[in-house]
């Protein structure tokens, strides 16, 4: 697998002109959603570069994230003219960095794309590192490809418009990857003035978090070893994210992460002895920022078949990432039911549900 060129912009449209350059087209596609389209679009506007470039928008939020969105964007690049010689560049959060790769790597067996993401959680997870596709069947991300764009532009400018909850969201992302590369980088992320933010600080933060995973994805691609390190939080958080759609009260992605990291933290605290500072230390940042996601014990085999479909998992069993430590990764870890409900139990109560 190619490795992407990772870019944090000092200014948007000189980077998405080289990158635009170093992909020969004979036609360019911008992909965004509603929102994007109308917020982060015109910060494109007067590039030389995109003069001419055919418009696709798709509607916003995980709920598009399907197959329906994913054949019109097929439609819509057969109907204006797509070959396989042409560039489509991405311009949106998650939900479009993963759909539009997907589209992309299809499309007559694949053509060119950028991400420009516009969101912090798409900055620091989604669009970095190869992974695409959508949702199907009531579960995330299941169909797929690894596919790096060829480039990926960080402009964090797009950040300054964004509202606390998508902050938070992907904030939740650069704490996983503080709590698998250094406790100094972990204690720098749980300090960060959220209030106040600064957003030079942020950028250079930005920088690190994106470091964390671009190294681990340089170092296993295709998610056979190391890689699964990239998942902590995300077995339990994918499950409620999942409970939350099927419920129709859908929730943000980083924040199932982050409550996902509480119940993971617990299970690394019990089964391979996480300390217990550390994980209070990092559960009383998600309870304060995150709030808490509600459901009682009649649910808990509900969560538990949904964990079971999980990607990482082999022949139904449930394989966790957790840590000893901040940074020491303990990969393919299973833990039985009943480990699990008790780990449900200590979540209710420690984030008081």
């Amino acid at each position: 697998m190619s490795k992407q060129e990772v870019i944090l912009c000092e200014g948007l449209a000189n980077s998405l002109t080289h990158a635009i350059e170093k992909c020969p087209h004979d036609k360019l596609f911008i992909l965004t959603d509603e929102h994007t389209h109308r917020l982060c679009r015109p910060h494109l506007d007067g590039i030389p570069a995109l003069e001419g470039a055919e418009e696709i928008v798709i509607g916003a939020e995980d709920v598009h994230k399907n197959l329906e969105t994913l054949a019109a964007v097929w439609q819509a690049l057969s109907e204006k003219g797509a070959s396989r010689h042409s560039l489509l560049i991405n311009l949106g959060g998650g939900m479009v960095t993963d759909l539009g790769g997907f589209a992309a790597s299809t499309f007559k067996r694949g053509i060119a794309y950028i991400n420009v993401p516009t969101t912090l959680l798409a900055m620091v997870d989604a669009s970095v590192g190869g992974k695409t596709g959508i949702n199907f069947n009531g579960l995330k991300n299941e169909i797929g490809v690894f596919a790096p764009a060829a480039c990926v532009l960080l402009e964090t400018e797009f950040l300054r418009s964004l509202d606390a909850h998508n902050f938070f969201s992907g904030y939740a992302e650069m704490l996983k990857h503080g709590l698998i590369s250094t406790p100094k980088h972990l204690a720098e992320l749980l300090a960060f003035d959220t209030e106040k933010t600064d957003y030079a600080l942020l950028k250079s933060m930005v920088g690190r978090s994106v470091q964390v995973k671009e190294h681990i994805v340089e170092e296993d691609p295709l998610e056979h070893g190391i890689r699964k390190a990239l998942n902590l939080g995300h077995t339990v958080g994918h499950a409620f994210e999942s409970l939350a759609l099927a419920e129709s009260r859908p929730v943000l992605h980083g924040y199932a992460v982050a409550w996902g990291l509480v119940c993971e933290l617990y299970l690394s605290y019990i089964k391979t002895g996480f300390p217990k500072d550390k994980m209070r230390q990092t559960i009383q940042f998600v309870k304060e920022n995150y709030g808490s996601f509600a459901f009682n014990c009649k649910q808990y085999d509900q969560l538990y078949e949904l964990m079971k479909h999980d990607k990482k998992n082999t022949a139904g069993v449930i394989n966790f990432t957790l840590l000893k430590e901040v940074g020491d990764i303990c990969l393919n870890q299973t833990a039985d039911k009943e480990t699990i409900f008790e780990m449900f139990d200590f979540y209710r109560e420690c984030m008081g549900v």
